[in-house]
C-alpha cells in the first residue's frame, strides 16, 4: 500500500509540475489563441487533478477502497488528457487531439470511483 502511495505522490507531482509548466508557457511564451486556450485547458484539468490524486492519500488511510482506482485514474488521465492537449499545441498534429477524450474518460472514471467509494462506505457503516 505504501509502495502505491508514493506512485500516486509521483503522478500528482508529475501532473502538477507540467500543468504549471504549461500555463506559464501559454501565457507568456505563445501568442497563437488556439495553442493558448489548449495550454490553458490542459493545465486547469491536471492541476485540479493533481490535487484530487493527492486527496486519494486521505482517502486511503480512511480505508475507502476505490480510492487506489481513483488515484490512478487521476494520475493516467491528467497525463493522457494534458499531455495530448500539450503536444498538440507544440507540435501542430491536430490528430493528436483524438487521444484527448480518453484522457477525460479517466478523469471522470477516477470521480465515479470516488462516488462508489463513498456511497459503499456508507451502506457498510450502517
Amino acid at each position: 500500500m505504501i509502495e502505491t502511495a508514493r506512485w500516486w505522490l509521483a503522478l500528482a507531482a508529475v501532473n502538477g509540475l507540467m500543468g504549471v509548466a504549461a500555463g506559464a508557457f501559454g501565457a507568456h511564451g505563445v501568442s497563437d489563441p488556439v495553442v493558448k486556450d489548449w495550454l490553458r485547458t490542459g493545465a486547469q484539468y491536471q492541476i485540479a487533478h493533481a490535487v484530487a490524486g493527492l486527496a486519494c492519500f486521505s482517502l486511503l488511510r480512511a480505508e475507502v477502497g476505490p480510492a487506489g482506482w481513483a488515484g490512478w485514474l487521476f494520475g493516467l488521465g491528467g497525463l493522457v488528457f494534458g499531455g495530448s492537449l500539450y503536444l498538440m499545441a507544440l507540435t501542430g498534429v491536430r490528430v493528436l487531439g483524438a487521444v484527448t477524450p480518453i484522457g477525460g474518460l479517466l478523469l471522470i472514471l477516477g470521480w465515479a470511483a470516488l462516488i462508489w467509494g463513498a456511497v459503499a462506505g456508507m451502506t457498510s457503516a450502517r
